[in-house]
């Protein structure tokens, strides 16, 4: 398959904010997924054009991605206003 290390990154994405979602609450699927995705992006632009540790071919960028997400979400929650 082509572009599976893509999908994979985009599935661990969506699936990392909907679990931060649900274990936080369920305060709102959109934010969550917006601060995953874009720090997804994040990660992937970390792993292949500032470090270059991976190209598109492999799954090096992937976890980096998923990390960034993850790193994301965790300062989200801990920094957002709870009123």
């Amino acid at each position: 398959m082509q572009y599976a290390e893509v999908i994979t990154a985009v599935v661990g994405a969506f699936l990392l904010a909907w679990l931060a979602d649900l274990v936080t609450g369920r305060r709102g699927l959109f934010a969550t997924s917006l601060v995953s995705g874009v720090a997804a992006v994040a990660g992937w632009f970390l792993a292949i054009r500032v470090f270059a540790v991976g190209t598109m071919d492999g799954w090096t960028w992937v976890g980096w991605s998923l990390a960034g997400s993850a790193l994301a979400l965790g300062a989200f929650f801990l920094f957002r206003s709870k009123r």
